[in-house]
């Protein structure tokens, strides 16, 4: 297993930069799609009754972040440094855009859902660049593989993560929440079929990336698939469980573990893909092709689960 991860790591993806750039837009436009479901009213709501939405907010940037690092470690002899920095930096980036639909999906609540896709959102342009570097240098310092060359040439500069993400995501969030505000009509007509095409049109996009890049995906997806749901479904139950132990609602249980197990990797692709911020002659093949999977994974999983709790009270 180590052995194909390893050469997976070394592996240069096939994406061109008009591919980059179609991606940017794409990420763009999902963001100002969940910004028009952002109100005001939902940080206040958050003052008066602060509680899931603190507890949410902690299962996704705090929780699974240490929880992927201790992963990481655990298994550190079963999986290379470019797969642990995939998983890391995954595991820094918000919550996807699909989980308020899931939310509802679930009979959770939705309320919840949209309040900390707002909060999570808006400082994630801080907690991403943050928690991918904090959580990227304990890997180091803890692992032993301090002379890994990936390790030992990759330096992230959080200001310049901070600045993308400022793009990425600031700009088409207070777009979003604007257009929302001034022109809750137009708002109401567009949000459903742009949410709808930001989801296929980043699927799409990743599929493309799967079929020019065919032979690296054959050769390591078996692999992947079994790391990515390991991780996946610890942070589906984490979330889950991390509320249970606060004693929330079913209803908001079912909400923070979608929360916190769908995330935006199409966030992590664009970071990724972006050579001010990873040299393009860096092996990041594994922090790539887990980052890809996700993107694909996280839908599948949070249907399957949203579809069971919708059915079955837990």
């Amino acid at each position: 297993m180590y052995d194909a991860l390893n050469a997976m790591d070394s592996a240069n993806l096939n994406f061109s930069q008009g591919g980059l750039l179609i991606l940017n837009i794409a990420i763009a436009v999902i963001m100002f799609g969940v910004a028009l479901e952002i109100k005001i009213q939902h940080f206040k709501d958050l003052l008066l009754n602060p509680k899931p939405v603190i507890i949410g907010f902690i299962s996704q940037f705090l929780l699974l972040p240490i929880l992927t690092l201790l992963l990481v470690l655990a298994f550190w002899s079963n999986i290379t440094v470019g797969v642990a920095m995939g998983m890391i930096l995954v595991a820094s980036c918000p919550g996807g855009n699909i989980s308020n639909f899931l939310s509802t999906h679930a009979k959770g609540n939705p309320a919840l859902s949209v309040s900390l896709t707002a909060i999570a959102t808006s400082l994630a342009l801080f907690l991403t660049p943050f928690n991918f570097f904090l959580y990227g240098k304990l890997y180091k310092i803890l692992g032993p593989w301090s002379e890994n060359q990936l390790l030992r040439e990759l330096s992230i500069n959080p200001v310049d993560m901070f600045v993308t993400v400022l793009i990425l995501l600031g700009i088409p969030i207070i777009l979003g929440m604007v257009t929302n505000h001034y022109l809750p009509t137009l708002t109401e007509k567009i949000k459903k079929p742009i949410k709808l095409f930001s989801l296929f049109f980043f699927m799409g996009m990743v599929v493309i990336m799967f079929a020019n890049n065919y032979s690296y995906f054959i050769k390591y997806i078996a692999w992947i698939l079994l790391i990515v749901f390991i991780h996946n479904a610890i942070a589906l139950s984490s979330g889950y469980g991390f509320a249970k132990l606060f004693r929330l609602s079913t209803q908001n249980c079912k909400t923070i573990s979608i929360e916190t197990g769908i995330q935006n990797s199409g966030l992590g692709l664009v970071l990724l893909f972006n050579p001010n911020i990873f040299p393009q002659d860096l092996a990041l093949g594994g922090m790539m092709i887990v980052t890809a999977w996700w993107g694909i994974w996280h839908i599948l999983s949070g249907l399957t689960i949203s579809t069971i709790w919708r059915r079955k009270t837990i």
